[in-house]
Order: structure tokens, then C-alpha cells, then sequence
């Protein structure tokens, strides 16, 4: 018998694989009567290098916090209008993703699946550090459940 998931976690970053994995989070919250958390990460750390004299302004911040709070809403009316489920919360973290995904957000929330693309928007991250999903797969403190879908049939992308 299958162990049934009390609380998962889905972090997005507006990637296609992102989308298909919260698509599939979802169905595996309803199938555990388990509760979602989704999660997106404001990667502090690209504005190292460049812009490491140079403080970021405030306004910038504050937007990039209000897209990315937009976007997690989006998801949630997705949810609620493509399955009634609603037993979801959204949460903005400011950070690493590597660290936050694997260790911060599951101490804090006690989350016993991680649902994450295969492939996230950072390619150049990928290249010079490794990927975040493989950094999670290796480290997280919760199983992790990597979709490797074809994003060609994303859920949550509007058909042509």
C-alpha cells in the first residue's frame, strides 16, 4: 500500500515543465487528499557580478514579488477552475533555490514529496552550477518526483 502524502510541494519558475508538474502535483493531491504548497523562488543571487556594488532598488523587488505573486494566483485559479481543488497555499521565498527547495522550505513546512520539472528557466545555471532539480534530487530532505513530461501537451498552456 502506497504511502499517502500529507503535504506537497511544487515550486514553479514559469517554465513549461514547471506548469506540467504542478498540473501533476495537483492530481496527486487530490488522488492523497493532500494539501499543496506552491512555491517560487526569487533567486537573490542574480544580482551578484554586475550589480554587486549597486544596490537593487526597492521598486524592483517589489515588482518582481507582485509578478511572481500573480503568477502563483494564476496557478491557483487553474486548479480550482480545471479540478475544484482548493487545498492550495502559495508562498514567495527570496534565495537560493537549491537551498531553499531541499532544506529551508521543507523544515519549515514538513512537506513528504517534492514535485519539480526535470528542467527549470535557468539554462545558464544549469551549465555553470548544475540544475536545481538535480541539486534537489540529491539533497532534499523529502522525496522527490521529477516529471520528465513532453511540454508540448502542457495542461496549463493556452492551445494555438
Amino acid at each position: 500500500m502506497a504511502q499517502e502524502k500529507e503535504s506537497i510541494l511544487v515550486p514553479v519558475d514559469g517554465s513549461e515543465t514547471a506548469e506540467r508538474s504542478f498540473d501533476k502535483a495537483v492530481k496527486i493531491a487530490m488522488t492523497d487528499h493532500a494539501h499543496l504548497d506552491v512555491l517560487n523562488v526569487i533567486d537573490t543571487r542574480q544580482f551578484m557580478g554586475e550589480m554587486q556594488d549597486t544596490l537593487i532598488s526597492g521598486d524592483t523587488i517589489y515588482q518582481m514579488t507582485q509578478d511572481a505573486e500573480e503568477y502563483l494566483k494564476s496557478l491557483k485559479k487553474w486548479a480550482h477552475d480545471n479540478f475544484n481543488f482548493d487545498d492550495i497555499s502559495y508562498h514567495i521565498r527570496y534565495g537560493s533555490p537549491k537551498r531553499i527547495i531541499s532544506y529551508d522550505f521543507i523544515k519549515d513546512h514538513n512537506n513528504s514529496l517534492i514535485v519539480m520539472g526535470a528542467t527549470g528557466l535557468n539554462a545558464v545555471e544549469r551549465m555553470l552550477m548544475g540544475s536545481v532539480t538535480e541539486y534537489v534530487n540529491q539533497h532534499a530532505l523529502a522525496d522527490v518526483l521529477i516529471v520528465r513530461t513532453d511540454i508540448d501537451n502542457n495542461p496549463l498552456k493556452p492551445k494555438a
